[in-house]
């Protein structure tokens, strides 16, 4: 088992908050995020419970975080106003082990009347470990 390469305090001395979050975005993590000059970053530091059976984070810890950041900067990007997710393309880049911190950025490719079409990237170490877009629908 490899050493983890991230810590709370470590990651808390970086300007990283830890954020409790209600529902399924609470199960995933814990979530961490920092406020950029560009906007918002979301992460998770990964222990044995995001592990798939081969020893590697799980796609689906990617995926969530992904899904998460996105919705949220697509949030803060349109004054605030809920979005849910219509559709989600991942690509799976390299695999994440323990101890590592994955860290989710994204932007706003374009926002429509209905829809906000996203970019993102799911990065360790800065190394991109995961892509996606998204397609977003803004709710009323």
């Amino acid at each position: 088992m490899n050493p983890p390469t991230h810590t709370t305090d470590a990651l808390s001395a970086a300007g990283w908050r830890l954020r409790a979050s209600p529902g399924y975005a609470g199960r995933f993590g814990p979530l961490w995020t920092l406020k950029e000059e560009a906007g918002w970053a979301y992460g998770v530091l990964a222990t044995a419970e995001h592990l798939n059976p081969a020893g590697a984070v799980h796609g689906g810890v990617f995926a969530s975080l992904l899904d998460h950041a996105l919705s949220a900067i697509a949030w803060e990007a349109l004054g605030r106003q809920p979005c849910v997710t219509v559709q989600l393309d991942t690509q799976f880049l390299q695999a994440a082990r323990e101890g590592q911190f994955l860290e989710a950025r994204g932007r706003v490719v374009q926002a429509t009347g209905s829809l906000v079409f996203m970019h993102g990237t799911v990065w360790h170490a800065g190394q991109a470990l995961c892509e996606g877009s998204a397609v977003l629908k803004r709710l009323r």
